[in-house]
């Protein structure tokens, strides 16, 4: 006789497995603007889903995340236009660089015990910093911004990642089924324990033997190169880089408020947190301009509203609550 937990977890399964069969066969039904909101919204799974991994499962805020989508999107796209060399290829390059990136803040971080608001502090200067740089970097264009070629629309050519948006459409799929599968099987092992355990008593887990320096430095480590794919497919799917676009603060915050909102620590608060901001979020502002009202900053108006809202009605996030109601999980915390 199957137990609570374990029809819970068969339920959930069942759920996973009917929303990823929609969202294979959804191009076939969607028209080009819901097939480009599912492509945003699956692109904020994924990398919301690596800066999970920091701040949900380690307990490490990081407000410069567009630090690695930049770092990742500028490698790769200048490979590709200088030398010709695959996408594919330049994303061994592009996590490259962003781990290098990665593990001078944790070093720099952690070796010095730099933690809380000082960490976070820490990472949007780096960004800043490199923001700064590349705005004079005219080797990938500077601050007039750098071009990827756009060779003809229809035509699929996944081995250069040119061709239209329903293939953009899997990859981003993939990368979205990826990164949870990876975050669910970290969760599960010694790492997501220890990781667990720093996020909740640093020194609590310290004096029960962890390595609280490498099992942060492993945080860092693993979400920073997932965020480098996460700016791989930014540049080849958007074709343009600007470094005040890529790198700023803003960019950071669209990063982080998918799992906040979702559901901090979980798997699919991500996923959810990037379905509400996103279609919700561009829903509102093609309402609005249907009836030609103009107004600026809406959907930053829009992203506040709905974090006060969690904040003040689910402060764990949409998902915790919503999969009790579903039966996803224990009806009350704690159980």
């Amino acid at each position: 006789m199957a137990t609570g937990a374990g029809r819970q977890t068969a339920r959930a399964a069942l759920a996973l497995g009917g929303l990823f069969v929609v969202l294979l066969v959804l191009p076939a039904f969607a028209n080009p603007y819901v097939l480009s909101a599912a492509i945003l919204v699956l692109y904020f799974a994924y990398v919301g889903q690596a800066w999970n991994l920091m701040m949900g499962f380690a307990g490490q805020l990081s407000l410069g995340h567009s630090l690695y989508v930049g770092l990742g999107a500028y490698a790769s796209a200048a490979l590709f236009v200088h030398y010709g060399i695959s996408p594919w290829i330049g994303l061994v390059a592009a996590v490259a660089v962003s781990l290098a990136a990665g593990a001078v803040i944790g070093f720099l971080a952690f070796r010095f015990g730099i933690g809380g608001v000082y960490f976070a502090l820490l990472t949007i200067a780096f960004a800043e910093f490199t923001r700064i740089g590349f705005d004079h970097f005219d080797w990938v264009g500077g601050s007039g911004g750098f071009f990827l070629p756009v060779k003809e629309h229809g035509v699929t050519d996944l081995a250069n990642l040119r061709g239209p948006p329903v293939m953009f459409y899997y990859i981003a799929l993939a990368m979205a089924a990826g990164a949870f599968l990876a975050a669910w099987r970290l969760r599960a092992s010694r790492i997501g324990y220890y990781w667990l355990a720093i996020r909740e008593n640093e020194d609590a887990a310290q004096a029960l033997g962890i390595n609280t320096f490498r099992y942060k430095m492993l945080a860092i480590l693993f979400s920073s190169a997932m965020t480098a794919l996460a700016g791989v497919f930014f540049a080849f799917y958007y074709n343009n880089l600007f470094p005040e676009q890529i790198f700023s603060m803003a960019r950071s915050i669209e990063i982080i408020l998918g799992p906040i909102i979702g559901g901090l620590g979980t798997l699919f608060g991500p996923v959810l947190g990037a379905f509400v901001l996103t279609f919700l979020g561009d829903g509102l502002t093609e309402v609005t301009d249907a009836f030609g009202i103009q107004i600026p900053g809406l959907k930053q108006v829009f992203y506040g509203v709905a974090l006060l809202v969690v904040v003040v009605f689910v402060p764990n996030g949409i998902w915790p609550a919503l999969a009790r109601r579903l039966g996803f999980g224990p009806a009350k915390k704690g159980e």
